[in-house]
């Protein structure tokens, strides 16, 4: 793990410039193309492109900026796989999926980054439910189906540097499948085939389900969600245990208070 700094994140310092807003974007044509309702995100508190300096956006701005650093580290800092971030948790009910949604949003504000966001819990999925569309094929889908492509279950949206892969039909063997060839093919498939994109991958918990360790052993960063005063000690060292041959993990401290009435998100390196 790398160096334990604290970023504090109670107020914003500088004025990060935001990517234009997409409606109507070309591909609005498009089977795939679904439109997300960016001022109900907004209304939950969600991070949107058009929702200005709320603290949710500054404290993922923070938050993104190492992750993004390290994703694009070239030379001898490049790390395999650097641009594939999975979020993740020690329990259930901790945000990791609100973590993922708005981490994704927030990259994709980014002036030349494009971002996919995948719904990779998939005994429950929750992306789609959290961005207010229905359950649609994805990718367990992909792994069962030689014949379907990644294209024909990415889903276009109204912020142009945002795609969804939703997570697809629940399957009993969900573990193998995550830990298969095909799913490494894939994913290096998805790490090198677009240099701009950034993958953030939802993923189960880390001390419930099984899936989450096949998964994870396969990102280049790893961002774990702390729900504070709620989960133990206990579980965190678990949790941290079981994926410690992972090299770059980071911590999101999530639901602290950093004063009377305002939550906020403390990120640990």
């Amino acid at each position: 793990m790398d160096s334990k700094d604290v970023q504090d994140q109670q107020q914003p310092v500088h004025q990060v410039a935001e990517a234009p807003q997409a409606y109507g974007a070309d591909h609005t044509a498009s089977p795939h193309y679904r439109e997300l309702n960016l001022a109900t995100l907004q209304a939950q508190g969600m991070v949107t492109h058009d929702g200005g300096r709320t603290s949710v956006a500054e404290d993922f701005r923070i938050i993104k900026r190492p992750l993004l650093r390290k994703a694009r580290a070239s030379g001898a800092e490049a790390i395999r796989h650097g641009n594939l971030i999975v979020v993740t948790s020690a329990m259930p009910g901790e945000g990791k999926t609100y973590c993922a949604v708005n981490l994704a949003m927030s990259i994709a504000m980014e002036m030349d980054i494009t971002v996919l966001l995948v719904d990779a819990d998939v005994a429950r999925p929750s992306v789609l439910k959290v961005l207010g569309l229905p359950p649609e094929p994805g990718l367990m889908d992909v792994l069962l189906d030689e014949q379907l492509e990644m294209a024909d279950v990415i889903l276009k949206t109204n912020v142009s540097t945002l795609s969804i892969l939703p997570a697809g039909r629940s399957n009993k063997h969900a573990t193998e499948l995550l830990a298969s060839r095909a799913m490494s093919r894939l994913l290096a498939e998805i790490a090198s085939r677009y240099a701009d994109r950034i993958v953030v991958f939802d993923s189960p918990p880390l001390l419930i389900t099984s899936e989450a360790h096949a998964l994870v052993g396969q990102m280049g960063q790893v961002v774990m969600v702390v729900e504070a005063e709620t989960t133990t000690q206990h579980a965190v060292k678990e949790a941290l245990r079981q994926i410690e041959s992972c090299e770059h993990i980071h911590l999101i401290y999530n639901k602290t208070k950093g004063f009377p009435g305002n939550d906020y998100y403390g990120y640990y390196d």
